[in-house]
């Protein structure tokens, strides 16, 4: 069944949170707008998509979603301009990536006008929640879970597809310090690590804690045979500069395809910085950082569009990253956000109008 934005029932609340919060101090990701997205499959299909007040989920304890974890999610962020228009970034790239992390994980797909017009309908139905102050957005979580019954290990015969939103500040704050991870593994090849799950983020939390204990933000993953090569950094894909040459790993079954990743290769590349796209030893990153030709290491995601890498940790030693004038990471962060931002011309067809 097609749908337009316009046939979308929107149910509206009548207690508003919208006057109790302070845009000029958010935390990322803790403060939820008024409406949500809900559509439900059942009998073989999606019924129709409609917004409704953001509420609680009633569950039956077994629906499958706690017991084999078919749950899958995307992460997007919309922003407004100075003369109040909506923009979102590469939407159809969240859409597409959703689609195949619920094929993946045996779950039904949902359909793309499903999927847009839901999401234009819910952000006009909550426009005052997208927050203008400067690096602020509201950060859009789409998912999908399984809400079929039984304890039988099969894939459930029920689902639900919400989409949420939090206005939200900066996912980190300062430079991150991160420790080079050589036992646990985040993925396995044949694995689901290209998939957005949630048991992958679940699985990271345990060796992230044990980091974090040692003084460490985040963990650099590794192959899971080797672990001999970086793959990614903490919840983010990983860059890492070696004299004037921007490295990323290739994506595989372990690795997730990142918008942002990729948004960071296309710009790269307009902008005269030459990449490579390859494997990366550990001992290549040891012995840049050691011989000085290390410049630059970020994470790259949508929460923080990129976040610097001051230092990592190898063995009980610490590898420190020196401060550069030409920072990369700043020159890509710039670009990436003023076109989110509509501050900049979009050449690459990137930017998406709510209207």
């Amino acid at each position: 069944m097609d749908v337009t934005t316009n046939q979308i029932s929107v149910e509206k609340t009548k207690n508003t949170k919208i006057n109790d919060v302070d845009f000029d101090n958010l935390s990322f990701g803790s403060i939820y707008m008024d409406h949500m997205l809900v559509c439900d499959y059942k009998n073989g299909a999606w019924e129709a998509p409609k917004v409704v007040p953001y509420q609680p989920i009633s569950l039956d304890p077994s629906a499958k979603i706690f017991h084999y974890g078919q749950s899958i999610f995307e992460g997007m962020k919309a922003y407004k301009d100075e003369s109040d228009t909506i923009w979102m970034f590469r939407p159809l790239d969240n859409h597409k990536r959703l689609n195949l992390s619920a094929k993946r994980l045996a779950i039904p797909e949902i359909p793309e006008n499903y999927f847009m017009e839901g999401l234009k309908a819910l952000l006009k139905t909550d426009s005052d929640w997208i927050p203008q102050s400067a690096g602020s957005s509201l950060y859009i979580r789409p998912f999908i879970f399984a809400t079929g019954l039984g304890f039988h290990a099969s894939p459930a015969d029920e689902y639900k597809f919400v989409i949420c939103g939090a206005p939200s500040g900066s996912y980190f704050s300062g430079e991150v310090k991160v420790l080079i991870e050589e036992k646990y593994s985040r993925s396995a090849n044949g694995g689901v690590g290209f998939a957005k799950a949630g048991g992958n983020y679940a699985g990271q939390f345990y060796p992230t804690k044990l980091a974090q204990d040692k003084g460490y933000q985040q963990v650099i993953w590794t192959d899971d045979n080797t672990h001999e090569y970086i793959e990614e950094a903490g919840a983010m894909n990983v860059f890492v500069r070696i004299n004037d040459t921007l490295l990323t790993c290739p994506t595989s079954d372990r690795i997730l395809d990142g918008i942002t990743r990729k948004s960071i290769l296309k710009i790269a590349e307009d902008q005269g910085i030459k990449t490579e796209v390859r494997k990366i030893k550990v001992k290549e990153l040891v012995d840049a950082a050691k011989d000085g030709s290390l410049k630059e290491m970020f994470g790259a995601g949508t929460a923080a569009v990129i976040s610097p890498i001051s230092g990592f940790g190898f063995r009980d030693t610490d590898y420190m990253l020196p401060s550069v004038d030409d920072s990369y990471a700043t020159l890509l962060k710039n670009h990436i956000t003023s076109i989110q931002y509509n501050k900049s011309e979009d050449k690459f067809g990137w930017r998406f109008k709510v209207e």
